[in-house]
């Protein structure tokens, strides 16, 4: 998760030097940040915007690119193609994906709990945690040391996360997740962390 105003500086450059803005939102799209897409936060427009994961419901492999026809309309018939491209069952699984993503409303779920889960783990304090940050149902811990033998640990107990940049245990459970599911994650950090 990148610091405040980060992507705004990085929209404002692109626009400065004529360069397309493209948000990667594969990862932190559709929900996981507690918004529809991650840029949100930041009060940005991407020029495009790169989707998949949780566009497939866990189902059927798929993804899409998000732009306007300025953008993409550079293309033409027979210019660009893709081996599965147009897949009408990936087409269908993103539809319902989409329509479960909304009705259900696991953005607002994604925003409420994560808030919970992120202000649950920074009231652990533990010599091995430099800082805990998040969006959504997206949350890194940062130790102050190497934090695989941690995810290790914790998979272990049944709690699927992983590492990255070296010191950090990320968190992205499903959109779904229960407060009691919540609550017995932090307690297991807790209690390798203390």
């Amino acid at each position: 998760i990148p610091p405040e105003g980060y992507l705004r500086e990085a929209a404002q450059l692109c626009k400065e030097n004529n360069v397309l803005l493209i948000a990667d939102e594969i990862q932190s799209g559709l929900g996981r940040s507690g918004k529809m897409f991650a840029f949100e936060y930041e009060g940005i427009r991407p020029d495009a915007v790169i989707i998949g994961k949780a566009l497939s419901g866990g189902f059927y492999p798929v993804s899409a690119v998000l732009s306007t026809k300025e953008v993409l309309g550079v293309f033409r018939p027979g210019e660009h193609g893709s081996t599965f491209g147009g897949n009408p069952l990936a087409a269908a699984t993103a539809i319902a994906a989409l329509d479960v993503l909304i009705d259900e409303k696991l953005i607002e779920r994604s925003a409420e709990l994560g808030k919970y889960f992120l202000e649950q783990l920074q009231a652990i304090t533990s010599p091995r945690i430099r800082t805990v940050r998040g969006r959504g149902l997206w949350i890194g811990l940062e130790l102050t040391e190497p934090a695989r033998p941690y995810c290790e640990a914790l998979m272990k107990e049944g709690i699927l996360c992983k590492e990255t940049h070296e010191t950090v245990i990320r968190l992205a459970p499903p959109l779904v997740i229960t407060k009691e599911e919540v609550d017995w994650v932090v307690k297991k950090v807790r209690m390798l962390l203390q």
